[in-house]
């Protein structure tokens, strides 16, 4: 590991670093697949406007469950495998997507192709075991910006490819090629990659099935920090309900609801067969970490990936209708803050490395707050470039902020890394569901504030984070004791 940070090698580390990210992108460019070739595929399919939302609501659902179920695999079988699986499984259901007839299969395709959107939190823990604390921050904001970006790649190119194969089903040819991107890359990223660097241990958790945590009180805050990942798939039942798109009927709806509450049931018995033994006998200190950092990070990340993720579905609309645009003008004005990713996210990382982990933190999600409102300000009156530019400024306080929470996550408890990131992940997916609820309720401008008002309650709780430092313990195979520098 102790090979310099070069961002143009492309051997060691560099090499690992590389290959993340171009996985992270791929499984991008294959979740938001639809995104820009969703006229083509409703004049196709024949679907009416509340279908074409339905899709998209429905292509960000599954992804809250599959972080948490993604991360515990990771931790459990390590990265290469599970990437490896991940991008040759979700190849099928693009396949599916690509050769739907109607808008029940499409649906189907679309809900399953959620899976993919888990395959972020692989990379975390995989970065985390390449990189020292020093350059932690850096390398997860570039695996994470720069495999981002694969939304705005996919919206700049399928078009492009739709348009050389033609006619009807030229978007069925653009879909499907990104299938095939994707079944390559499986076999690239299995053939390359290792999951720690030669003579390092992969610290597994004790258990699988649900979080360690290492505290009484731990153990109640878990539980609590799990019910709003129900309630978002509550929200969305009821969005696909009679209430809403109509697409689910009361029955099965209410045997939707009910199969949450008996899911949620069911975790919390998990957790508590795998953290009983901390009301029978305290947990050495050197062995605790405390799950408020955690939570901190969850609700961080509700307000920055998840309000990216609704403004990214819902801008070229906004300048559309605000700026009387053609839909190509708004959605090239739109792509400004998709493309702040390249350098916002790493930059975020970077800060944090520099200067520390809190501060940075703070300084952004401020930033963030004031973003948001001056984006609640923006109308017809405005100068278009004005408005372009305060979109590029909040951009940059969310991808940063995304960048700064990911360079904490690896710094809590490294076995549980995985697991860490696929929670703080879902609750990006979290966010989005109720940004994109609240959207369909009220206007632009009072949408921007109820962003604005989550990154101020975001701040509050930050002020109850630690600053990592020291050291993390992790227990080798053999039972000696590892120590970890985090700061």
């Amino acid at each position: 590991m102790s090979d310099a940070f070069n961002i143009f090698s492309f051997k060691g580390k560099m090499k690992t670093l590389h290959l993340s990210w171009i996985a992270f992108f791929i499984t991008f460019v294959v979740w938001f697949n639809h995104a820009p070739l969703l006229q083509a595929i409703a004049a196709s399919l024949g679907l009416a406007p509340a279908e074409v939302k339905t899709l998209l609501i429905l292509n960000v659902a599954l992804t809250i469950p599959a972080r948490v179920i993604i991360g515990m695999l990771t931790d459990r079988f390590g990265p290469r495998i599970v990437y490896s699986a991940l991008l040759a499984v979700c190849s099928i259901p693009c396949f599916m997507f690509a050769l739907a007839d109607d808008f029940v299969q499409a649906a189907i395709a679309r809900f399953l192709l959620g899976f993919i959107g888990a395959g972020f939190v692989i990379g975390i823990r995989l970065v985390s075991e390449w990189f020292p604390a020093n350059e932690l921050g850096t390398a997860e904001g570039i695996y994470g910006g720069w495999g981002n970006f694969g939304s705005a790649a996919a919206a700049f190119s399928l078009p492009v490819v739709a348009l050389i194969f033609g006619g009807d089903d030229g978007w069925r040819y653009a879909i499907g090629i990104t299938g095939v991107l994707s079944l390559l890359f499986s076999v690239v990223f299995y053939l390359n990659i290792s999951d720690t660097p030669k003579g390092s241990t992969y610290f597994k958790p004790k258990h699988i099935g649900a979080m360690e945590v290492t505290s009484k009180g731990d153990f109640f805050f878990l539980l609590l920090m799990k019910i709003p990942m129900y309630a978002a798939l509550a929200l969305l039942t009821w969005k696909l309900s009679p209430a809403g798109v109509k697409m689910l009927s009361e029955t099965t709806a209410m045997m939707c609801y009910a199969g949450l509450v008996l899911l949620y049931v069911y975790e919390v018995s998990h957790v508590w067969k795998v953290n009983k033994t901390v009301f029978k006998q305290p947990v050495e200190e050197m062995h605790r970490y405390k799950f408020k950092q955690v939570a901190v990070l969850n609700v961080l990340y509700f307000a920055t990936f998840g309000s990216e993720l609704a403004v990214v579905s819902m801008l070229p609309l906004f300048f559309a209708e605000t700026f009387e645009l053609t839909p190509v003008i708004a959605g090239m004005v739109a792509s400004a803050y998709a493309f702040m990713n390249l350098m916002s996210r790493p930059g975020g990382g970077w800060l944090s490395d520099k200067f520390g982990r809190k501060p940075t933190l703070l300084i952004l999600t401020a930033g963030l707050a004031v973003g948001y409102f001056a984006m609640s300000l923006v109308d017809g009156s405005w100068p278009l470039w004005l408005a372009v530019v305060a979109a590029m400024a909040c951009s940059f306080f969310v991808q940063s902020g995304e960048g700064a929470v990911f360079a904490v996550v690896p710094l809590i408890k490294r076995r549980l890394t995985g697991q860490i990131a696929g929670m703080t992940g879902a609750y990006g997916n979290v966010g989005a569901v109720t940004y994109l609820t609240v959207l369909s309720l009220v206007d632009y401008s009072t949408f921007f504030m109820v962003i604005a008002a989550t990154a101020v309650v975001g701040f509050v709780a930050l002020l109850f984070m630690e600053e990592p430092k020291g050291h993390i313990a992790e227990v080798n195979e053999d039972g000696s004791v590892e120590m970890i520098t985090v700061g």
